[in-house]
This record gives C-alpha cells, structure tokens and sequence, in this order.
C-alpha cells in the first residue's frame, strides 16, 4: 500500500509532476489551516480573557502584539536564513513550538503567562511561513499566484474557525478546553514532516538534474525595486491595520454597537473572516491571468467604499458589508506577495518572511494601537477611524506594470 509520504515524493512524468504538486499544496494548504486555526484560538477567546484576567483594551492589544511582533521579527531572519540553508524539518519544528504555546495557554495562571503563550505560539509562526511558502512557489509548476492562493486560503480558512470554535467549545467550558487542540498541532506536526520528507527530495531531485539554461529574467533598478517594495509594504500596513480593528475588536463592537451575546458576536466574526478565506482564493488566480497589480489595485482601494459605510450600518447591513469587505481585502497578500517575489528573484524566504512577518507586525501594532485608542475613546470611534485606511491603495498606481515589461523583454 502507498504510504502518505510516497503520495507526497516526486515522480518522474510531467504528468505526475502536476499530480503531485497538487497533492503537495494541498498538504501545505492544510497544515496551514491547523497552524492558523490554532493562532486564530488566541484572537477568538479575547471576552474570556478579558472577564478572567480583567483586562482593559490595552492589555488585550497587547496580547495580539506580543505574539505578533515574535513572527513579525523573527520570520526574515529565518527567511534569510533558510534561503541560505533550507531545512525540511523546520516546518514541523515551528508546529511544536506552536503545540507547547497552545498548552501554556490552556493553564496560564495570571496575563504574564498568557503573554508567554502568545510568544511561543508567535515563535512557532515565524518558523512555519517562509519555508512554507517556499513549498508551495516549489510546488507551483509555474503557476504561482495560484499556489500562493491555495496555501493562503488554508490559513484564512482556518483563522475564521477560531471564532467558531470558541465560541462552541472554549467559551462554554473554560480556559483549560484549549488544550483539546493540541490533538490539531500533533495532526500538523504528522502532515509537515512528510511534506518535510518531500522537500528534501525535491532538493535532491533538482540538484542532481543536470543544468538548464535559464529564461531571462526581468531586472529593475535597484532604487526602483526599493521603492516599489516600500509601497507594497505600505498596503500591507493598510490591511493589516484594517484586519487588526476585525480579529481583534469585531466582537466587541457588536456586543458595544448592537446588545448581541459573544456566542452570537463570535458567529459574525466567523462569516467575516470565513468571506476571507473565500476571497484569499481569487487573487493569485486572477493575478496569474491578468496581472498581478491590478488585483493589487482593486483589492485595497476597491474595498474603501464599503468600510466608509460600515460605521452607519444597521447589524444587517454590517453583516452584508463584512462579508463583502473580506471577500476583497484578502485578494491582495497573495498578488503582492508574488509581485514581491518577481522584484526580487532566487529570494523566496527573504521576501516571503518580510511580508509575512511584516503583516503580523502591523496586525500586531494596529491591535495595540487601536486598543489604546478605544481605551480612550469608545469602540465605535475605532471604527469610523480605521474606514479610511484602504484609501492608502492609490499608492498601487506608481507600482511599476512587470507583466508589460516582461512582454517587452521577450520582443528584445
């Protein structure tokens, strides 16, 4: 009988070579889903914390930064590492990290102990991203926003089981229920060590075929490439500042705006962030066949009318614009994720961990900083403040058009 491993190693025919790299996504794609439904927990059960600990906003913000900045830190150095030195196994390794922050969660005794929690869970992400991404470009057989889009929407789709889950098992029986999880960390644990035995023999294969002669690539001014970066970088901070003001504050607004239970608060932030994963699928895809800035594009900028509206809707109209407003926002990592990727080509961890480690960075900075302003405002002022942050993506107009100049260098 084929083992799950041997379902997962590298064959020989192009056909199976498609096959296989199907299966191998969607592997990294389910690890993904494990590895965030697990962080999502942390974000999903902010009321129970609140009422244990008696915690104000600030100190829920807090939280959210402590495990935030871990990631946001530590993922480019090991991006910049592993692309120096890939190591296979590191993505089971960052999963245990994960397992023993999850169990230091499910008994912490007082909030310096649930900040150590968020650290270790925060430690384990910034091992998982960039060598996960990394398997999935490997992976793509060309299509790379596609392969970025199935193991995004792994992730996003387990992020929005969090709220579901807490609010069905966590909330009604307590802090220490957060260790029936850690059954999910050791299924993740399972899975990544044999897309680990993948990877090093899709290393082993690569390296000993023999040399091809490369396509050229496309080579921009490093002063252009910096630039462009930096605008990438700051829709990322656009989003993320946004998403920040929903993972970590839905809840509480609806409760504050709208009188609901966090039973049924939680069931929103489920449909919201459920509508992000489905969206987080649409914009690799669409990126591969029409350009990746204009996804880029759409996705930040075409999201502002809705979140102007947002502050004056009804709990109907809020559910109808949450679910549109995710749908849209979420397109954007993968496309700019890639678009990064092609402005710095052979760097595949280095980029992926900037981006994925600045993006926890910004959600990190923006629950602290939102949580500290509603502190000393209300919750619904949040809200009206943070409308106006997809505006940022009329930056996405000085992008340089890559997809343009890529059909003028093949002219050449």
């Amino acid at each position: 009988m084929q083992t799950a491993i041997d379902q997962l190693s590298p064959t020989k025919s192009a056909h199976d070579n498609e096959k296989t790299g199907f299966r191998v996504l969607g592997a990294i794609s389910f690890a993904h889903f494990l590895n965030d439904m697990i962080q999502s927990l942390i974000l999903s059960i902010y009321p129970l914390l609140k009422g244990d600990f008696h915690l104000n906003f600030a100190q829920i913000g807090l939280i959210t930064l402590t495990y935030q900045l871990t990631a946001s830190i530590l993922q480019p150095l090991v991006g910049i590492y592993t692309d120096k030195h890939p190591k296979p196994y590191s993505l089971a390794l960052g999963m245990g990290c994960t397992l023993v922050g999850l169990l230091l969660l499910s008994v912490a005794p007082n909030y310096g102990m649930v900040l150590l929690a968020a650290a270790l869970v925060g430690t384990g992400s910034s091992i998982f991203h960039p060598e996960s991404s990394r398997v999935a470009r490997m992976a793509s057989g060309g299509q790379h926003g596609l392969a970025q889009s199935i193991f995004q929407v792994g992730g996003n789709a387990g992020s929005s089981m969090g709220p579901l889950l807490a609010a069905n098992i966590i909330i009604p029986h307590g802090q220490s229920s957060i260790a029936w999880f850690s059954l999910a960390a050791l299924l993740a644990i399972v899975v990544l060590l044999q897309i680990g035995n993948w990877y090093k023999r899709k290393r082993l294969e690569i390296k000993n075929k023999p040399a091809k002669a490369q396509h050229q690539q496309l080579v921009l001014p490093r002063k252009k490439i910096i630039f462009s970066i930096s605008i990438l970088l700051t829709l990322i901070f656009s989003k993320y500042f946004y998403m920040a003001s929903m993972s970590s504050y839905f809840t509480f607004y609806l409760i504050s705006k709208f009188h609901l239970s966090v039973q049924a608060a939680q069931i929103h932030l489920f449909i919201f962030l459920f509508s992000v994963a489905a969206g987080s699928l649409l914009g690799g895809p669409i990126g591969d066949r029409i350009g990746r800035k204009l996804v880029i594009w759409v996705s930040i900028l075409g999201v502002a009318p809705f979140t102007l509206m947002l502050p004056y809707a009804d709990l109907f109209w809020t559910g109808v614009l949450t679910v549109i407003i995710g749908l849209i926002l979420s397109s954007a990592f993968s496309a700019i994720l890639v678009f990064a990727q092609e402005l710095v080509p052979g760097k595949v961890g280095t980029v992926s961990g900037l981006f994925f480690g600045f993006a926890f960075g910004m959600g990190g900075l923006g629950a602290a900083a939102l949580g500290k302003l509603a502190d000393m405002t209300d919750i619904n002022y949040v809200y009206h403040v943070c409308s106006f942050l997809p505006l940022i993506g009329l930056l996405a107009a000085f992008l340089p058009d890559l997809d343009r100049q890529r059909r003028q260098l093949m002219q050449i």
